[in-house]
């Protein structure tokens, strides 16, 4: 168990050690939709296109907010947007309600092998994630290291603490490694990220509970 800032905790362990299922269910699980020109906000959308149809959850990515300047009509029936330009700064990738759960959290990805840079983070995202966890929510960064097609679920707690530590530019594979709760990709759903939202949710009932 590992204490964060916020004074929640996160049980950090490897999901992808299961039993062995079928050969057909096997054979669905090993396809790789990195090899096939899906990246990890593709991977993220079919994910939580499966969980809302199984109503399993209702997560979406939320929409950047665009300020629209000129529109051209080459036909009447199709607009041309010419120019527009954002209204103000977008917070996280997505949010949504699992299990009585808000959740909130942030999709980024690289293409080092050693190492994920913080700069991919903005402020105001790390400041959004400090506010929704003060409200209880479930908030995490989903991190692929796409040339070494490994996937993290890493609390929010721990980007924020790393983002603000002076001096520190990145995480190293391995702080990685040891915050987050790494997923596989496959089939149906493409990245099953909630299954690590189930150890974070477990968790912080144990720690509720004490």
């Amino acid at each position: 168990m590992v204490k964060y800032p916020t004074g929640s905790s996160a049980a950090f362990r490897n999901l992808n050690d299961k039993p062995q299922a079928s050969h057909k269910r096997r054979k669905h699980k090993n396809i790789n939709f990195s090899d096939r020109g899906m990246n990890l906000e593709q991977m993220i959308n079919e994910s939580n296109k499966y969980y809302r149809t199984k109503e399993i959850a209702v997560v979406h990515k939320k929409p950047t907010p665009v300020q629209i300047v000129k529109v051209d009509y080459p036909k009447r029936s199709r607009a041309v947007i010419k120019e527009a330009y954002f209204r103000q700064e977008s917070t996280t990738d997505y949010n949504g309600v699992y299990k009585g759960y808000y959740l909130d959290f942030e999709a980024k990805e690289t293409k080092n092998k050693t190492n994920f840079p913080l700069k991919n983070f903005h402020e105001h995202q790390i400041v959004h994630l400090a506010e929704c966890l003060k409200q209880k929510g479930i908030c995490f960064t989903i991190i692929g290291f796409t040339s070494l097609n490994r996937y993290f679920v890493t609390p929010a707690s721990a980007i924020i603490k790393a983002w603000w530590t002076k001096n520190k530019s990145s995480l190293t594979l391995k702080e990685v490694e040891d915050w987050s709760i790494e997923i596989k990709n496959g089939f149906q759903p493409t990245l099953p990220y909630l299954k690590a939202v189930d150890s974070f949710i477990s968790d912080r009932k144990i720690h509720d509970d004490k």
